[in-house]
C-alpha cells in the first residue's frame, strides 16, 4: 500500500481494532456495515486500491547478469548457508531475518467485524504490513491461519520463527489471545507482540500522561473506570498500573470486576486482585460517579446524565469505532479532555504511534522479547514527542508526526539493553 494522506482510509486499517480487541462479544458485522456486504466494484475507490493486493516484495540485491545470480543464488549462497550453518545468529546478519515481521492472525476478531474468517482478514494483515513498512522501514509478511485452537496457532507460529525476526499477533479473539502470547512468547526467543493489547495500551498512557500534565496532575491523581475487559481494555489496565495511576476499576456486560465476584475468568479474577480499591460494584455507570477518567475500550454507550456525574476536569477517552462509547460532542460538555478512536477527531488513539516503533526499536538490538519497561519507555517517549505542544485538543502526536518512530524506536532500543534483552 503506499502512502496516503487520506485519514479516513488509514483510520479503517489501523484505529478501528481497538473495537474489535476490545471486546470478544464483537457482532459479526460491523455496526459501520450494516445491510448485505459491498459488491466488488473497481468504481469504488476502495476495491480499486485493494486489487491486486497493497504489497508485494522487492529485490535489495541486482539480478542483472550471470555474475548477480552466482553471487545471490547458487554457488555463492552456499557459503552463507554453511556460515549459518556453523553460526546461526548470523542469519540476523545476512538475511532479511533482522528487520522481518510476521503479522500472525486466525481471522477471529478483525476490526470491529468479529469472526469472519482469515482469507477476510488478509487485506487487514496487508494494510498492517504496508504502516510497518512506511512507518518504521519494517518488512512485514501477513500470515492468515486457517485454525483457531490455541495450540495448534503456537505450534504453527513457532514452526515459522526462524525466518522472522519478530511476531506481532493480530485480530485474534480474547481470551485466547492472551494464552498464545504468552505460549508462544515461552517456545521463541523473539518478540512477541498483540497489537490490539499493547499497542493501544501504550498509546492509551501516553495520551493519558499528556492530560495528566495539562491538567495539572499525575498519574497517581487520578482515578479511573475502563469499560470493557477484553484484550486492550485488559492491557490499558495493566499498564495504567505499571504506570502509577492512582485507582483504576474495570467494568464488562456484567458490571464492574471486583474481588469475590461471581463468575470470574482466571484473568478477570487476577485484574479484580489489582485493581479496583474503592471497592465499586454495580453497573459502569454507577462507578462513574466522580471518576476522572473514562477509557472505554467496548461497544457498550454511556448516557450524557451519566457522564454529568464525572469529576471536574474529566478525561473521557471513548476510543470505540466507528462508534464512541459517549458521543464526542456530549464529552465535550463535562470533560476537559477528549480522545477518540477515530481520525474526524482530535486526539485520535491510534495503534500506529507504537507498534512500527516498538518493532524497529526491538529489531535494532535484536530483542528476545518486549518487557513491560519498552512498553512503559514507548509511552513515555510517545508523550514527550510533543510535550511542549500540548493543548485540549492536542495530547498525542498525529500519525504523520515524523518525530514519532524515531522517539519511540530509541527508548525502546535503550529499554531493551536496561531489561537485559538485546542481543547487541
Amino acid at each position: 500500500m503506499t502512502a496516503t494522506t487520506d485519514n479516513t482510509t488509514l483510520d479503517q486499517s489501523i484505529a478501528a481494532p481497538v473495537q474489535g480487541a476490545a471486546s470478544p462479544q464483537s457482532p459479526a458485522v460491523s455496526p459501520g456495515f450494516d445491510g448485505p456486504s459491498p459488491r466488488p466494484s473497481d468504481d469504488d475507490p476502495a476495491f480499486a486500491l485493494h486489487r491486486g493486493g497493497k504489497i508485494g516484495i522487492g529485490l535489495t540485491a541486482p539480478l542483472n547478469n550471470r555474475e548477480d545470480l552466482s553471487l545471490a543464488y547458487t554457488p555463492g549462497v552456499a557459503r552463507v548457508c554453511m556460515a549459518i550453518a556453523e553460526a546461526p545468529a548470523l542469519a540476523d546478519d545476512y538475511t532479511w531475518r533482522a528487520n522481518t515481521v510476521a503479522v500472525v492472525t486466525d481471522g477471529t476478531a478483525v476490526l470491529g467485524l468479529g469472526d469472519i474468517g482469515p482469507a477476510a482478514a488478509l487485506p487487514v494483515m496487508e494494510g498492517k504490513a504496508a504502516l510497518f513498512k512506511h512507518f518504521g522501514g519494517v518488512d512485514a509478511v501477513p500470515i492468515c491461519l486457517d485454525c483457531t485452537d490455541v495450540e495448534e496457532i503456537v505450534a504453527t507460529v513457532a514452526r515459522l520463527a526462524p525466518g522472522f525476526g519478530g511476531v506481532n499477533l493480530e485480530d485474534i479473539s480474547a481470551p485466547r489471545c492472551f494464552e498464545i502470547e504468552a505460549l508462544l512468547q515461552e517456545r521463541v526467543d523473539i518478540p512477541v507482540f498483540h497489537d490490539d493489547q499493547h499497542g493501544t495500551a501504550i498509546v492509551a498512557l501516553a495520551a493519558l500522561e499528556n492530560a495528566a500534565r495539562l491538567t495539572g496532575r499525575n498519574l497517581s491523581d487520578l482515578r479511573a473506570v475502563v469499560s470493557g475487559a477484553g484484550a486492550a481494555g485488559i492491557a490499558v489496565t495493566r499498564i495504567l498500573l505499571a504506570a502509577g495511576i492512582g485507582d483504576i476499576a474495570v467494568g464488562d456486560s456484567r458490571g464492574m470486576i471486583y474481588a469475590g465476584r461471581d463468575g470470574l475468568t482466571p484473568i478477570k479474577a487476577a485484574l479484580a486482585a489489582d485493581t479496583n480499591k474503592a471497592g465499586k460494584q454495580g453497573s459502569i455507570n454507577e462507578a462513574l460517579a466522580g471518576a476522572d477518567v473514562y477509557l472505554g475500550l467496548s461497544a457498550g454507550k454511556v448516557p450524557e446524565e451519566v457522564v454529568a456525574t464525572m469529576a471536574p476536569e474529566a478525561i473521557i477517552f471513548a476510543m470505540a469505532n466507528p462508534d464512541p462509547e459517549i458521543d464526542p460532542e456530549v464529552a465535550h460538555k463535562y470533560a476537559r479532555i477528549v480522545a477518540t478512536g477515530r481520525s474526524d477527531y482530535p486526539n485520535q488513539i491510534n495503534n500506529v504511534l507504537a507498534f512500527p516503533g516498538v518493532f524497529r526499536g526491538a529489531l535494532d538490538v535484536r530483542a528476545s522479547r518486549v518487557t513491560e519497561g519498552m512498553k512503559l519507555a514507548a509511552a513515555r517517549a510517545l508523550a514527550d514527542v510533543i510535550a511542549d505542544e500540548l493543548s485540549e485538543d492536542h495530547i498525542i502526536p498525529s500519525v504523520f508526526d515524523a518525530r514519532v518512530a524515531p522517539a519511540v524506536s530509541a527508548a525502546v532500543a535503550e529499554a531493551a539493553r536496561a531489561d537485559g534483552v538485546a542481543r547487541r
